[in-house]
């Protein structure tokens, strides 16, 4: 029940994937049973997706993965919890919209765009490589604009 760009983290997995995460982590933790966790689903897909490069994005069975539940006295599903640096900075009990999903993110995202294989993680910007490295295509005045692909 997760998208693409959705991670499953489990028990084992914690620590590793999102206390010692180099990025934000945004946790699901949900149930199958849950009406309003599956409602949801569909949220943290399109966010995993939007911000993938820049958070982790994944999920938290509570029923398969109770020890990572009672840690952080999840009592209630869903239960959204943003980390940074391997502390909860954010949290949000019960279904949300996208737009309560993004005020939670967006103080802890990196402001730059991330290049990954030259291409910018931030949507209508050209990146062409340069001595440098990668940096934001200019237009030249006097010389005609090439559209790129």
């Amino acid at each position: 029940m997760a998208g693409l760009n959705t991670l499953s983290f489990t028990d084992s997995t914690f620590d590793q994937e999102v206390l010692r995460s180099e990025v934000p982590v945004l946790v699901d933790f949900w149930a199958e049973w849950c009406g309003p966790c599956r409602q949801m689903a569909p949220t943290i897909d399109v966010v995993a997706s939007e911000y993938a490069g820049k958070i982790k994005v994944g999920k938290l069975d509570v029923d398969s993965n109770g020890s990572t539940a009672m840690r952080y006295n999840i009592r209630g599903i869903p239960t959204l919890l943003l980390f940074k640096g391997g502390k909860v900075v954010e949290q949000r009990v019960g279904a949300v919209g996208k737009s309560e999903v993004l005020k939670m993110i967006e103080g802890h995202v990196p402001a730059q765009p991330i290049l990954v294989g030259g291409m910018s993680s931030q949507p209508g910007v050209a990146v062409q490589p340069g001595p440098a490295g990668p940096k934001p295509a200019t237009p030249v005045p006097g010389e005609p604009v090439r559209k790129l692909g």
